[in-house]
């Protein structure tokens, strides 16, 4: 593609410059709005269904960073030619984002056929695009909503488009969702959360519960690793797998993050000196610059020795951005942090990850745990990860522990640590304090 596509749906009311995109020469957001407000007035006296939908390009971040800006902007004038000659006479794309385009089909009028079209064209965005003498894949996601009665507005459509595509991400790669009703209430009940969160996280409110990791020969506690919990006083408990995301999501994630370490720093400063703390980091924080000051500042007011934190990373995260990651690590790494790769083995590329960065310790998931005595295929990929961290000089813990026959079976593989319901579940700080204080007076007095 040449150059920006000659744009034949003029909306009349201004010049063209101010309803088209100067990359691809489709429409932009304001020619999509000025469209579906013109077919809904149209559709005044006879509200006959019509249907839009956003398109969003999963992984293309990645791709622009690996290939450059320069190949991304040819891979979105190849999505908008694509999406442009697969528009009958009546449909209208445009580019109302970075990676988001959106259509507007006049003539669908049901559910079922505009999940059908929507299918059809993730197919046709799905084929390679080609950058010379490279080429590239990705795949997209389409969030989908239908007009039905006179009184919804243009925002009202796009709002329930951006829910069901939110859904659409959240559920995998390459999905259509088409809005339901059900979707509105899940909607709301995500705002109520994120509102009650913000809350909560400017109060002080959210506390982290320590998990003991221990030593599997001598079963005495090495370390714990802070988890997120929250009660609220109108929504109840609440899953750090529901909040947790939502905070992620909606910016909150930074804030929460230095709140619970600045809670579980002056937690552990009242440990022995040999028990370590472990801290996760979501991905947004391996992109931000700032993540290394902030931590430092919190350990420093706290007076815990870096040495004794570990800062839990997963694959996820070092990937989204591998050079922002890198320089974090070894940022933390320098003033002594340490840093673990979490749920190992689930991930992509986990083998190419431990080449390119330096972690300390890694922790086998729980899945890998959970079969390790039914599996033999299980039992094979746990010697494996153990004899490789034994040869890259690397700490290993076994996640999601819960009998005795699965912390016997590691530890017979040579697993030096574990960590599951089995040693014990997550608890306040205090309740954390006091069984550890009972666990090191009865090795004193069996010794």
């Amino acid at each position: 593609m040449n150059g920006p596509m000659r744009n034949t749906d003029r909306p009349g009311e201004q010049g063209d410059l101010a309803y088209t995109d100067p990359l691809t020469g489709l429409g932009n957001n304001r020619r999509f709005v000025t469209k579906v407000k013109r077919l809904i007035a149209e559709r005044e006296d006879d509200p006959a269904p019509f249907a839009i939908g956003i398109v969003d390009l999963d992984g293309f971040k990645p791709i622009n960073d690996l290939f450059g800006r320069a190949s991304g902007d040819e891979i979105l004038m190849q999505v908008a030619l694509r999406l442009h000659a697969a528009m009958d006479r009546h449909s209208t794309v445009t580019r109302i984002g970075a990676d988001e385009f959106a259509f507007l089909f006049p003539m669908t009028f049901s559910e079922a056929a505009a999940a059908e079209q929507a299918r059809m064209l993730i197919e046709i965005l799905s084929a390679p695009y080609d950058l010379g003498e490279r080429s590239a894949r990705l795949s997209a996601s389409v969030g989908c909503s239908l007009f039905f009665v006179g009184n919804e507005s243009a925002d009202d459509l796009i709002r329930k488009a951006e829910t069901a595509l939110y859904h659409a991400k959240r559920s995998g790669r390459g999905l259509v969702v088409v809005y339901t009703q059900d979707m509105e209430e899940a909607a709301k009940r995500v705002t109520r959360i994120e509102q009650a969160l913000r809350r909560a996280v400017s109060a002080g409110e959210v506390e982290p519960h320590f998990q003991p990791i221990v030593d599997l020969a001598s079963r005495s506690i090495v370390g714990f690793e802070a988890l997120a919990r929250w009660t609220d006083c109108d929504l109840g408990f609440v899953s750090p797998g529901v909040f947790i995301p939502i905070a992620e999501e909606r910016g909150i994630i930074g804030q929460l993050s230095q709140l619970l370490l600045r809670k579980a720093t002056l937690a552990a400063r009242q440990w022995p000196e040999g028990v370590f703390l472990s801290f996760n980091l979501s991905p947004s924080q391996l992109v931000d610059h700032n993540t290394c000051s902030q931590i430092m500042t919190i350990l420093s007011r706290s007076g815990l020795d870096p040495r004794r934190l570990e800062i839990e990373i997963t694959e996820t995260g070092v990937m989204s951005d591998p050079a922002s990651a890198g320089k974090i690590m070894q940022e933390l790494r320098s003033h002594g942090i340490r840093i673990a790769l979490d749920d190992f083995g689930t991930g992509q590329s986990s083998l190419g990850r431990l080449r390119e960065f330096h972690f300390d310790k890694i922790k086998i998931d729980q899945a890998f745990v959970a079969s390790i005595l039914t599996e033999r295929a299980s039992e094979h990929i746990v010697r494996a990860i153990l004899a490789m961290c034994e040869g890259l000089n690397m700490d290993v813990v076994a996640e999601g522990i819960e009998e005795e026959a699965q912390a016997a079976r590691l530890l017979e593989f040579g697993c030096p640590n574990g960590q599951g319901y089995y040693f014990g579940r997550p608890v306040d700080a205090e309740t954390a304090l006091f069984g550890l204080g009972n666990r090191i007076a009865q090795r004193q007095a069996t010794v």
